[in-house]
């Protein structure tokens, strides 16, 4: 059987650099930029995944975000400790919460926020 490995996730913005801006200023992603046939790019570390930031430019025949939850991928997780502090500093950063911190389990909290574009991000601490 084939052996599979993580390598990352693509997000498609109108405005890379304020989806980069986001990620960087709530979530302490580092914002990386190169260049790639002849144009800039920007792409993210965040909790040692990569995450591309693709541009849309209008009449590239990019739909709009779907409203969530849809069909397909749904969110990614980011795994936190801490996740009530968590919380709170990113509500006063004005993250928007589409779940507040549950526990959904014994031992395990998570939420759910909204990142640019409708992107839905968990946030699960398993230490609880």
């Amino acid at each position: 059987m084939a052996k599979y490995t993580w390598d990352h996730i693509h997000l498609r913005t109108a405005n890379p650099e304020g989806m980069a801006q986001w990620f960087a200023d709530k979530l302490g992603a580092e914002v990386i930029r190169t260049m790639q046939q002849g144009k800039p790019r920007i792409d993210l570390k965040l909790g040692g995944a990569n995450i591309f930031i693709a541009p849309v430019a209008a009449g590239d025949g990019v739909n709009a975000a779907p409203a969530t939850p849809y069909r397909g991928l749904d969110h990614f997780g980011l795994a936190v400790s801490g996740i009530d502090a968590i919380a709170t500093d990113l509500k006063a950063k004005g993250v928007e919460f589409t779940r507040e911190p549950t526990t959904v389990r014994p031992g395990t909290r998570v939420c759910f926020i909204r990142g640019p574009e409708g992107v839905s991000i968990e946030l699960l601490d398993r230490n609880v």
